[in-house]
């Protein structure tokens, strides 16, 4: 028997007081890791996070963002933008699976996918591929391209036409998200299906190492180019009878091609000719539109539980990006546009909640391009190198380090320390202003409350 004043009653949660508004702000791509000369985010200029992190360290917390914590089956996975999403606002741990999309996986599957189709008897195949920069090194394309040529030529031995026919980088060809640019699937459309591109060669490793020589090309960035016979013409455009299977689960990266792809009536780009095949997805993009209707793997039980943000809500505000303009040559996309709308929803007094979500740091981190990043943040922000085993950076054959686009544990952003591209020396602490925390802090609270230095958005 316990005393008379003991009771098992939990306490209630604490509550927001009448009158005041709720922001939740996503800084997308920015983690938190220790100091070092490739930690972007500590090198930045970050005064608004600093002053929060200071003014109520009490209060201050680093939520994990990979492994159990989210749901993931072990703390090795790292996770990607679709365990956020879900685990968003969730109120509790889902058992998400393993959201892995590394090269090495999609590897295998296009392996399972080549093998399976010439045991149906296929006489014909040919791989559209886009390369990736982002998710792995930049640069690495020509060794992710060497392997489906190994797997296709051991089909060519056995009688069995089989090649890749087209290609390109994934940001700038096919794979444009949120109907921003369809420029971006028009490029691809005319590559994959018309079989015409800019640039033309007779392999796709002689059309990445050549696309390469540019000092200033990207894995992410590449060109479209078409693989020709020794006539000059294109060896594998989609045609009437033909099964396409587009085999990326990112259903962000792929309903606007699928459309192309699968809708007779379908006028944002003009696709000169609609070939009448038999399309499947890797699994279905859009479930509403049962977009694509055939598909190979079903969706998982929980979609999106938050995909940046319900549109359903009260009112949804979206600020699309700037049409053909990569995100390292404008590291503040709409960092601006947005905290101004925020501030207005706060002080408005109209909503118990205010959602934000800044994706500068993840879709700047990813470019790989140092001084953006630290201008922006995200990607891996805090740790922006390839490490050996020992922590050491690595470096590539001239003797330059090598630089980290993808996601890495055990932070899981894209943010911290880089350095120059052009000399490999840090970048200088303060030298440049971090534009995701900048302008998101403005927006995480009353007024009342705002530190003193972050109530005024930077004129510059």
């Amino acid at each position: 028997m316990g005393s008379p004043e003991f009771s098992w009653k939990l306490a209630d949660h604490p509550r927001l007081p009448k009158g005041k508004t709720v922001a939740v702000v996503v800084l997308d791509g920015w983690g938190e890791a220790n100091p070092h000369q490739y930690n972007c985010t500590r090198v930045a200029d970050t005064p608004t996070v600093d002053s929060l992190k200071k003014g109520a360290p009490e209060r201050w917390r680093l939520p994990r963002a990979h492994g159990t914590a989210v749901g993931l089956p072990t703390d090795d996975d790292t996770g990607n933008s679709e365990v956020g999403h879900n685990a968003l606002g969730a109120g509790r741990i889902y058992a998400q699976g393993n959201f892995n999309h590394s090269s090495s996986s999609m590897t295998s599957f296009l392996q399972l996918l080549l093998e399976g189709a010439s045991e149906h008897g296929a006489k014909r195949i040919h791989v559209h591929i886009l390369t990736d920069g982002r998710d792995v090194l930049d640069r690495s394309s020509v060794r992710f391209v060497e392997i489906p040529e190994n797997e296709l030529s051991k089909l060519r031995e056995k009688g069995i036409d089989a090649q890749i026919a087209s290609g390109g980088g994934w940001m700038y060809v096919t794979m444009d998200r949120y109907e921003n640019d369809w420029g971006v699937v028009k490029r691809g459309w005319d590559a994959q299906v018309l079989g015409e591109a800019p640039y033309k060669f007779q392999s796709a490793l002689e059309a990445i190492k050549k696309l390469r020589e540019d000092p200033k090309a990207n894995d992410q960035y590449l060109p479209p180019f078409v693989i020709v016979d020794e006539s000059g013409k294109a060896v594998g455009p989609i045609v009437d009878g033909d099964a396409v299977v587009t085999f990326n689960f990112r259903a962000d990266q792929m309903f606007m091609i699928a459309k192309a792809l699968e809708y007779e009536n379908f006028d944002k780009v003009d696709r000169v000719r609609f070939p009448k095949i038999r399309y499947a997805g890797m699994l279905q993009y859009d479930g509403e539109l049962k977009l694509p209707s055939h598909y190979l793997v079903s969706p998982p039980e929980i979609e999106k539980a938050s995909g940046y943000f319900d549109p359903s809500m009260e009112e949804y505000v979206e600020m699309p990006s700037d049409k053909g303009i990569s995100f390292n040559v404008q590291p503040k996309m709409k960092a601006l546009e947005i905290a101004e709308r925020a501030r207005d929803a706060i002080l408005s007094g109209k909503f118990h909640q205010v959602c934000i979500n800044l994706a500068n740091g993840d879709m700047v981190g990813h470019t790989g391009d140092i001084k953006a990043t630290v201008i922006s943040d995200h990607g891996n922000a805090e740790d922006m190198v390839k490490r050996d085993k020992s922590g050491q950076p690595l470096l590539d054959k001239d003797g330059n380090i090598q630089i980290l686009t993808s996601h890495a544990l055990p932070s899981g952003s894209n943010c911290d320390w880089r350095p120059w591209p052009c000399t490999g020396r840090p970048i200088q602490e303060g030298s440049a202003k971090c534009w995701a925390c900048q302008c998101c802090c403005c927006c995480c609270c009353d007024e009342s409350s705002w530190p003193r230095s972050s109530r005024r958005l930077r004129a510059d």
